[in-house]
């Protein structure tokens, strides 16, 4: 799982992705909310032109599960086909 962190509190695992505008930013999320929907497991995600801010946590467990790590790798397998620019 490239490049994801643990928060600060330990309860989550964080990225932030850039892409080359706008529409490349809001394409990646319109697919990462698709994969979401059918796992039934949906980031927290902000948003700022091409800029996008990812945190996973599974809040019935307060805190990281298997179902972020899955998540956070389709996420990458999405990431990698969606013109990810940088990663920090």
């Amino acid at each position: 799982m490239a490049d994801w962190r643990t928060s600060d509190d330990g309860k989550a695992l964080e990225k932030t992705l850039r892409f080359a505008d706008f529409g490349a930013a809001f394409g990646f999320l319109a697919r990462v909310a698709l994969h979401a929907e059918k796992v039934d497991h949906h980031p927290e995600f902000t948003s700022a032109w091409n800029r996008v801010d990812l945190r996973l946590t599974s809040h019935d467990a307060d805190g990281i599960t298997d179902r972020d790590h899955a998540l956070a790798r389709a996420i990458d397998a999405i990431a990698a086909t969606a013109g990810v620019q940088a990663e920090s």
